[in-house]
């Protein structure tokens, strides 16, 4: 990455129409379910198959800076339920960024077991499928948990695989590399879904202040 010489100066000026500057990330915004989520985790008996419901909601966010640096991005919220529990099975919040300069993809991921990732991939803006890596060691691109998910179940790298379908819905496959303790070999965990759309999604913030103060401004037309 090259890094300019002025560092601070923010890029000026800045659309504050998230929606229209997401690049292949557009694709992603709104509420989204899917049905037919596969799940396969380490169990003490060996691996477990579940199959699961899930519930992801983007919204655009306002954009953000690192001095010359600007992403525009969505927030987002998975939650994950299966038929035979009735808490959730998986919750999961966090960014998804892109860097329109460089075509960099940013995808942030906590989970309340305490566990954070920042996985990262490049796409062009009319890209069909998305890869995003991070790995343990990294202080960058990489994964932070607590000691015991440190000592139990390591997690050494992390992979998503998102592809955009032509009906407007879209997939993933997600690959977690696990060393669980008192085992030799890695455990990969795998997660995979299809996700259609079933509303849109809200404007950012500054982009709903300037859409009602433009509304505002506007004469009323008297009948």
């Amino acid at each position: 990455m090259d890094i300019p010489d002025d560092i601070f100066t923010e890029p000026d000026p800045i659309d504050a129409d998230t929606l229209a500057h997401l690049g292949p990330l557009r694709r992603l915004a709104g509420v989204w379910e899917g049905h037919r989520g596969v799940d396969l985790n380490p169990k003490a008996e060996g691996p477990e198959r579940k199959s699961y419901y899930e519930r992801i909601e983007m919204h655009p966010i306002d954009p953000q800076t690192n001095g010359p640096q600007l992403f525009y991005g969505l927030r987002y919220h998975v939650h994950i339920n299966t038929p035979d529990e009735d808490i959730a099975f998986h919750d999961q919040v966090g960014y998804w960024l892109w860097e329109p300069a460089t075509g960099l993809i940013l995808q942030t991921v906590a989970i309340p077991r305490g566990q954070v990732a920042i996985a990262a991939g490049h796409a062009t803006p009319q890209a069909t499928k998305l890869i995003l890596t991070a790995e343990r060691g990294r202080t960058d691109y990489g994964i932070c948990s607590t000691t015991f998910l440190e000592l139990a179940f390591r997690t050494d790298s992390y992979r998503i695989e998102v592809s955009f379908h032509r009906d407007g819905s879209w997939s993933y496959i997600s690959d977690t590399s696990l060393m669980v303790r008192g085992r030799d070999v890695a455990f990969q965990h795998r997660d995979r879904n299809r996700l259609t759309k079933i509303a849109e999604p809200d404007l950012n913030p500054w982009a709903r202040t300037v859409r009602d103060r433009k509304a505002a401004a506007t004469p009323q037309r008297a009948d």
